[in-house]
């Protein structure tokens, strides 16, 4: 018996008690799974029924100690493809998204790359905010785990996978992403959840960031940016 080809592409969702949304989430990259790519969904402990909900949808269902970036680092050490990519449980990718990595990757010498993101909520200051994160990202070369970024396998295994940091894994990981290739900036959109601008208002929750940004560039210590920004345990964003 031939052995199974190794996936061109692995699909890591972290997630935590996502269950009112999961199955839709995952039904969205039914196309990619049926084009071969692999689906891995770490959950960090979910109370609710996101792992029996997610199972029949996906390759894998793992668990992992709660966190973002300890998550997507269990769910890299059991991919199989050659790029990864890190896709939030509240962010859908855009059509296309396989041939959009795999051969914007193959014509350019990038390591990695990112996507534009659009925002959705009732913020009327949502397009804004997208259009400025888009901006900034080219111009930084720094991506946001919103953008769904994705990493060569191999790179992501050079560097050690994401620092174990409770907030801002996302940014010291592009930055060490940086070091090797600039980034490959797609200008396809991932749509991506505005909750969090809704709920705590998006001025608020801007200058929040900004804030938050300027603390860790300074050398503030990751945990306890995490508590200022929400989170109630690690890894437990609200």
């Amino acid at each position: 018996m031939k052995a199974a080809l190794a996936p061109a592409l692995s699909i890591i969702v972290p997630v935590l008690n996502e269950a009112a949304l999961i199955e839709a989430r995952l039904l969205a990259l039914a196309p990619l799974r049926a084009a071969g790519a692999q689906i891995i969904l770490a959950d960090g402990g979910s109370t609710d029924d996101t792992q029996a909900l997610a199972a029949p949808h996906c390759d894998a269902v793992i668990l992992a100690p709660r966190g973002r970036a300890s998550q997507m680092n269990a769910g890299a050490l059991q991919a199989r493809g050659e790029v990864l990519l890190f896709l939030h449980a509240d962010t859908r990718l855009p059509e296309g998204t396989m041939a959009l990595v795999l051969e914007g990757l193959a014509k350019t010498p990038a390591a990695w790359g990112r996507f534009d993101v659009r925002i959705e909520g009732h913020s009327r200051l949502l397009p804004l905010i997208a259009a400025l994160m888009n901006l900034r990202s080219r111009l930084t070369g720094i991506s946001t785990g919103d953008q769904a970024m994705f990493i060569r396998r191999k790179t992501f295994e050079a560097l050690g996978g994401f620092p174990d940091f409770a907030l801002m894994e996302d940014v010291a990981m592009s930055r060490a992403l940086k070091t090797i290739s600039a980034p490959l900036c797609l200008r396809a959109k991932v749509v991506t959840s505005g909750r969090r601008w809704d709920q705590n208002g998006a001025l608020r929750t801007i200058l929040l960031m900004w804030r938050l940004r300027l603390a860790f560039r300074l050398g503030a210590d990751p945990d306890e940016l995490a508590r200022r920004y929400g989170y109630t345990a690690k890894g437990n964003r609200t």
